[in-house]
């Protein structure tokens, strides 16, 4: 097969019951130069089995464990998937999702701009079943999306799901997941790759059905699992770091950080925050009295004395 133009990149783990309608969804995309490059992350049920048919059937599709030279997990998986892609563009589905299916066609029309380096697109849930009415209409709005709409991005005010963007290739030579992220890794990337200057397109149109289940990343971060809240602490620090590398940390995302810290009682977060932002002692007074400003004033007044101490 000649080299692809868009490689698909999809991790998986014991999905047997869900990743053959996922990679059926693929097969019957209007777009056909694509790879699909499947991961498995070191599963324990017949995924392989029941994949097996595809395989034979169609060279598009491409199946490897992960190896050791990537930590396990999802940003791992993805990451070693970025090293195999051959297409152009790359672009993350999962292995319980359905693809619009003019997903590919799309938005690799839209990146065949040279000024446009991603394609984000509407991304809806479903439950149980999926009913497969899509709409076919080409016909759509669409804004441009830069590093001014950073912000945005974190305050999922501009969401960036993991699987409703296709990227160009080049976001990838200098930017990967980080791989001990086991939560808001692709929000934690995706917002770093906006904030170095590639500027995208979104697409007013829903091509991508995410299947909503208690055993996802998300609903085990809301169920207060502490590895995804630890990975969210972690990813919170690395982009304040970025984006102060960048000189685009400003108050409102500190304010907006502190609060999600407060929300979710992440205390140490507060504290980690504040002293990571190299203030002078006024103006780390000036954050305490915010702090109590929003009312949260006795795990305020525990870390106050350090804060001002640093």
């Amino acid at each position: 097969m000649s080299a692809p133009k868009v490689s698909i990149i999809m991790a998986t783990y014991n999905r047997a019951d869900y990743i053959v309608e996922s990679l059926l969804a693929i097969q019957n995309q209007t777009f056909d130069s694509w790879e699909c490059i499947i991961i498995d992350d070191g599963g324990s049920d017949n995924t392989l089995e029941v994949i097996t048919p595809l395989l034979e059937k169609d060279s598009r599709f491409n199946f490897y464990k992960r190896t050791d030279k990537y930590i396990k997990g999802l940003p791992g998986c993805r990451n070693f998937g970025i090293d195999l892609a051959q297409g152009d563009c790359i672009i993350f589905f999962d292995d319980d999702d359905i693809p619009h299916p003019q997903n590919l066609e799309l938005c690799v029309k839209e990146l065949t701009d040279n000024t446009i380096y991603f394609c984000r697109y509407i991304r809806e849930v479903f439950f149980d079943d999926f009913d497969y009415k899509f709409d076919y209409s080409k016909q759509y709005t669409t804004f441009s999306i830069d590093k001014n709409d950073v912000e945005k991005m974190l305050k999922n005010e501009l969401p960036f799901n993991s699987c409703a963007v296709m990227w160009k290739k080049e976001c990838f030579e200098k930017n990967r997941f980080i791989e001990t992220l086991m939560y808001a890794e692709e929000w934690e990337l995706y917002s770093r790759i906006v904030s170095s200057g590639y500027n995208g397109i979104s697409i007013d149109k829903c091509l991508f059905y995410g299947r909503k289940h208690q055993n996802s990343n998300t609903g085990e971060f809301y169920n207060d699992n502490p590895i995804r809240r630890k990975s969210y602490v972690d990813a919170i620090l690395n982009v304040i770091e970025n984006l102060k590398d960048k000189n685009l940390l400003s108050n409102s995302i500190i304010r907006y950080f502190l609060l999600v810290a407060l929300n979710f009682k992440e205390f140490s977060l507060s504290k980690k925050i504040i002293t990571s932002l190299e203030l002078s002692t006024f103006q780390r007074i000036k954050w305490v009295v915010l702090y109590n400003f929003w009312g949260i004033k006795k795990p305020v007044y525990r870390i106050k004395k350090k804060l001002l101490k640093k």
